[in-house]
């Protein structure tokens, strides 16, 4: 045993995660439920959404954080500071309260991952579940989306991670799907992938790879 453990290596497991996706606030098994006239429907999902982005404060990244250029990899020959992660909180509620909900994407953190070539980010869309029997009707119900950063980028300069031990202060980048005008008082089953010319958003070996998909009903009482 002892002789193995030699043979692990500190800053790169064996074994590493998928390019899997992941949302927050997370709900029960991924669904978010909630009434906007019930201030308590809806309060753990912001208090879950303040906690979550509380290593992305402005100060703490500036302290802690590079400030790099965008759109190329930040490529360390030595482990150093990781690049400056600023997601914006537009709202105070972020839109729970007006029944315009946002849920924000991360990525899995895989050591070395290169998401995108030919200086080409990798973004995420989201719409109504395929392989249900309801999808369409799905899809007119999620109305129109807005995603920060625009166009729901995973931008290259926050890229490849090198690790926790390398990294120790490393955010991940963020994406916020915004749903404006959702229909209300019904499930609504949607789909988030990501879009990437180095990534596959699922296959036959791993359907879940790339891809998160959840549940959102908001309801008017």
């Amino acid at each position: 045993m002892y002789i193995m453990l030699l043979t692990l290596d500190d800053y790169k497991p064996t074994w590493q995660d998928r390019s899997g996706m992941m949302i927050r606030p997370k709900g029960d098994q991924l669904e978010i439920t909630y009434s906007v006239s019930e201030t308590e429907s809806w309060d753990d999902f912001v208090h879950n959404l303040n906690t979550f982005l509380s290593p992305y404060n402005d100060s703490y990244q500036v302290q802690t954080n590079d400030n790099c250029p965008p759109d190329q990899y930040f490529i360390q020959e030595d482990s150093g500071k990781p690049v400056r992660n600023n997601p914006k909180r537009s709202y105070r509620f972020y839109g729970y309260d007006r029944g315009q909900p946002c849920i924000l994407i991360k990525l899995n953190r895989v050591i070395g991952m290169l998401p995108g070539k030919d200086g080409q980010s990798p973004y995420v869309t989201c719409g109504a579940k395929s392989g249900k029997d309801e999808w369409r009707e799905d899809s007119d119900k999620i109305g129109q989306l807005e995603y920060y950063p625009p166009n729901g980028t995973f931008n290259l300069m926050y890229y490849p991670y090198y690790g926790k031990k390398a990294q120790v202060n490393y955010t991940q980048p963020l994406v916020a799907v915004k749903f404006l005008n959702a229909s209300l008082n019904t499930d609504i089953n949607i789909e988030c992938k990501i879009n990437s010319n180095t990534l596959s958003a699922g296959s036959e070996r791993d359907k879940f790879a790339g891809r998160v998909s959840f549940k959102l009903r908001i309801n008017d009482k």
